[in-house]
């Protein structure tokens, strides 16, 4: 008979500094939700792809409010292709100055978090509708990644993130 380990859940404790790349990355469409979403319930995908060097390349979000259907809110792009920009663009109709604001400053700073293991192959997340208890996390978590880069010593990409912490709507991180 083998020994049972009891397993036990995880709570996040919204000062502890979970910075993985994935979890920022779920966290910016969270505080963003409401743009993305438009006030529905729904999913989002967040597809990423790897440059040779291991370092996110490129990125696009996907929202569902009806399952099944998809429709393409944004992309960012590290280097021009034809398959993406290299900055931040909504399609759709979508627009989230918050969410460009977020995406700029953590994929500019790839090497202060932990990246996805490159399977070499896409990288896939999925978001559903979160609760409040998830949106006050996400924002905490927003900020402390926004603290992070607003922490380097060069003032131009300093001034940038102030610009991106700015934007994290106050209602998220009051309630």
């Amino acid at each position: 008979m083998s020994e049972k380990t009891p397993t036990k859940g995880v709570i996040m404790k919204l000062d502890e500094q979970d910075e993985t790349f994935d979890r920022i990355l779920e966290s910016a469409v969270v505080v963003s939700w409401a743009d993305l979403m438009r006030g529905q319930s729904g999913s989002i995908h967040i597809e990423y792809g790897f440059a040779p060097s291991g370092t996110l390349d490129y990125l696009q979000v996907w929202t569902s409010i009806t399952w099944g259907y998809w429709l393409l809110a944004c992309t960012y792009g590290m280097s021009a292709s034809q398959s993406h920009n290299t900055d931040v663009h909504f399609d759709n109709g979508y627009e989230s100055k918050g969410l460009a604001h977020i995406l700029e400053a953590v994929m500019q700073h790839q090497n202060l978090f932990a990246l996805p293991h490159n399977f070499g192959r896409k990288g896939l997340l999925q978001v559903v509708t979160p609760t409040e208890k998830e949106s006050k996390a996400a924002a905490a978590r927003i900020s402390v990644a926004l603290d992070r880069v607003n922490s380097l010593p060069d003032p131009v990409e300093r001034s940038k993130s102030d610009a991106a912490l700015n934007l994290v709507p106050d209602s998220v991180l009051t309630h």
